[in-house]
């Protein structure tokens, strides 16, 4: 300041100037780093902030542009569902879904059983359970026994097999209608499957005479003869009965079996039959199958082998002589014409007649 004219000096107004000047700058930085703090959700500004006023007011432009551009993103695309609510509902659905698939391969299990159950009953083996005392003591009333089907179509029957057959084209009587009602002729086929089924036409005996056989009763000790040859049936007979009270002389029809039970004085087999026409003999072709194993109660479980009677040798070659003596001349026939095309083949590869 001048001291003489009481007016401030140019270097005075000068600074003056430049003071108000820096005050404004000063104003203008603390004004911007009050907006930028308060664009950032009202907090302070932090240590690192510029202290340039237009940087730090085009940061907080920038700033909330970037907020404007980044919310409307945020609303364009679908809602998703949180975690929480995707664990509930897959929780929710995968007990159901296990549930549907436990009954599926429950429905699936049953109905290969089904179909396994009826193929092997119609080809291989079936359950056929014993109403009577015919075949005691070797097979008793309310026994279980397990049928091979299979195996007559593989040999032939041999004495001494114990066999099921259908007595509807022998012995009869004709098998009773089907039930008409659908639930009861489905459960009969059910129960017929496990051997429940109630008793029809179909028996059970033991083979005694083959197609050709002479089966006679008796000789002078009481036995049944087959081709003249005894069989001793004390392992198979029950206790206390004979081989036969009743006498009998009879030849097999070809393609029949002459059968007995193993309680002869409780039986009606064949032997009471031969008004029935074949001399009580049953037709081969009627034969089920083969009995080879008593499978119910358990304390019963046992296999059912043919007697050593039936093996005798005398037995076997007697078979043999009654049934295949014109075979094997048929086969002596066919061997030699074989063997005369041989001789003839040799002579015309070598250019003679």
């Amino acid at each position: 300041m001048d001291a003489e004219s009481g007016q401030p000096d140019a270097a005075d107004a000068s600074f003056a100037e430049s003071a108000d000047t820096s005050f404004d700058a000063v104003a203008s930085v603390t004004s911007g780093a009050a907006a930028n703090g308060r664009s950032s959700n009202g907090s302070a500004p932090k240590d690192g902030a510029s202290k340039d006023g237009a940087s730090d007011d085009a940061a907080a432009h920038g700033s909330a542009d970037g907020g404007a551009e980044d919310r409307p993103h945020a609303q364009d695309g679908p809602e998703e569902d949180s975690p929480e609510e995707d664990g509930a509902g897959s929780g929710a659905a995968g007990p159901e879904k296990r549930k549907r698939s436990f009954w599926r391969e429950l429905f699936i299990v049953v109905i290969a059983a089904l179909v396994l159950t009826i193929v092997i009953k119609q080809f291989v083996v079936q359950v056929f359970s014993i109403p009577s005392g015919s075949m005691q003591n070797t097979l008793q009333p309310g026994d279980r026994i397990l049928v091979n089907r299979l195996v007559y179509h593989l040999r032939g029957v041999s004495r001494g097999d114990i066999v099921v057959f259908s007595g509807d084209q022998s012995w009869g009587p004709p098998p009773p209608p089907a039930p008409s009602n659908p639930a009861l002729r489905a459960w009969d086929d059910l129960s017929n499957l496990v051997g429940f089924s109630a008793p029809g036409t179909d028996y059970v005996k033991r083979v005694i005479g083959l197609p050709g056989d002479h089966v006679q009763c008796c000789d002078a000790q009481g036995r049944v003869t087959v081709n003249n040859v005894p069989l001793t049936e004390g392992s198979y007979l029950y206790p206390g009965d004979q081989p036969s009270q009743m006498r009998f002389n009879v030849v097999v029809p070809a393609g029949h079996l002459w059968v007995l039970g193993d309680h002869r004085s409780d039986s009606a087999d064949s032997r009471y039959h031969a008004s029935d026409g074949f001399q009580g003999a049953i037709p081969e072709d009627e034969v089920v199958g083969r009995a080879f194993l008593i499978i119910w109660p358990g304390s019963r479980i046992n296999d059912l082998p043919i007697p050593n009677t039936f093996q005798q040798p005398a037995l076997t070659a007697s078979r043999a002589a009654v049934n295949y003596g014109p075979a094997v001349g048929g086969g002596s026939a066919a061997a030699g014409i074989l063997v005369w095309r041989r001789r003839r083949l040799r002579r015309s590869r070598r250019g003679t007649s």
